[in-house]
């Protein structure tokens, strides 16, 4: 096993559990280390602090243990995930009759960074963020099996556009353990099709999941325009919760056609939904005023790195902006950014100045983040990705 020492002070994130080793702190490696490698993280007093992932890259060493007598073998994946496990059980999520979607393991929120685990009834999607949890991948697999008994039958591994380009891991997407073409998984009692070939993110949104069943409460008798639907999460819980009209928009054909599927799948004939297949900007140009009293706006990150942060904050601004303009006197608004780049402060500032620029008096209702079985590492403050706030419109 390789060493990796740092240089002198540069322990101290570590020290109070920090994740991650940059590759600023480090003054040496000790060895012949290959990406996705265990490696053990010495100070400069050669005292040990840390075992984890090596990676190339600005994030050097992904921490899996700082304990000096923890090995990384097949106990230690199995003891993670049936924390992970508990850890939903302890919450309410993972045992719900009218519920089979959740997320398992939420990388440094679980301390198993670089990992994510997706359930969707008896199907388990994995999808790896480093080369060490790629090259782990079947020990983690059988691990889960394992942990999660008779819950699942199948394990599918989605990490083709997740890691890292250039170390070159021949990695491909495909069943670990089974193989099933059951993609039907229910959220709350209502039924999604979870597409996990060519879906993003594991294939489905599952952390809007506690926000959507909050649309639900302010959605009878409302117009309600759902914008970047994706396949219509959103839509699906606003006709159940009695809105009058449902507009569902994406600029993706095939997100269109999914979101279909959704509300076919949960209200079949349903009149009151409608689906178009248009770039959010220009729909929002196009539309009357007062047509709409409740929108969503949950677009893509708009910043994945904080290269591009003012661009991001721009565009958070302008939809929002077009929002203000466009809704209904006592409208609602839910607005959502998922860029991790973009922390909460920054995300707050670009809807304020664009509620500013409308002249509109704006009360914050609810202010939203992730859902517990996507949890923060109080060590990690980074892990808070999910940022959204409820708007209320004069």
């Amino acid at each position: 096993m390789s060493n990796v020492y740092l240089k002198s002070g540069k322990e101290e994130s570590l020290k109070r559990f920090h994740p991650w080793v940059f590759s600023g702190a480090i003054s040496r490696i000790e060895g012949n280390v290959e990406e996705g490698d265990v490696v053990e993280v010495f100070t400069s007093q050669h005292t040990f602090i840390a075992r984890g992932h090596y990676q190339v890259g600005s994030i050097m060493v992904r921490v899996l243990t700082f304990d000096e007598q923890e090995t990384i073998n097949d106990y230690f994946w199995q003891h993670r995930l049936e924390e992970a496990r508990l850890k939903r059980i302890a919450i309410g999520i993972a045992q719900r009759a009218d519920n089979n979607t959740y997320r398992l393991v939420h990388g440094e929120g679980d301390n198993l960074p670089g990992l994510v685990i997706d359930i969707y009834g008896r199907t388990a999607v994995m999808q790896a963020h480093s080369a060490g949890m790629h090259f782990q991948r079947m020990e983690i697999a059988q691990a889960l099996m394992k942990v999660m008994d008779d819950k699942i039958d199948n394990i599918y591994y989605k990490s083709e556009t997740t890691l890292p380009y250039k170390a070159e891991l021949g990695q491909e997407n495909g069943f670990l353990i089974g193989g099933s073409k059951e993609n039907i998984a229910t959220e709350y009692g209502l039924k999604f099709h979870i597409d996990w070939l060519r879906g993003q993110k594991t294939g489905f949104f599952v952390d809007q999941r506690e926000n959507r069943a909050l649309l639900e409460r302010y959605s009878r008798g409302r117009n309600i325009l759902n914008m970047f639907c994706y396949t219509g999460g959103f839509s699906v819980y606003a006709l159940r919760g009695g809105a009058s009209r449902v507009d569902s928009v994406d600029s993706s054909a095939k997100a269109i056609e999914l979101t279909k599927q959704n509300v076919a799948l949960n209200f079949a004939d349903d009149g009151r939904h409608h689906a178009y297949a248009e770039d959010a900007f220009k729909y929002l140009d196009e539309i009357e005023k007062d047509q709409y009293d409740l929108i969503i706006l949950d677009p893509p990150a708009f910043a994945k790195h904080r290269d591009v942060l003012r661009n991001a904050l721009q565009g958070y601004r302008r939809i929002n902006a077009k929002a203000f303009e466009k809704i209904k006197h006592g409208g609602i608004l839910f607005t959502f950014s998922c860029s991790q780049a973009v922390n909460k402060d920054q995300f707050r500032t670009s809807v304020f100045t664009a509620a500013a620029a409308s002249g509109r008096k704006v009360s914050i209702l609810h202010q939203l983040t992730q859902p517990a079985d996507h949890p923060v590492n109080i060590y990690h403050p980074e892990g808070e990705y999910l940022k959204g706030l409820v708007l209320y419109v004069e």
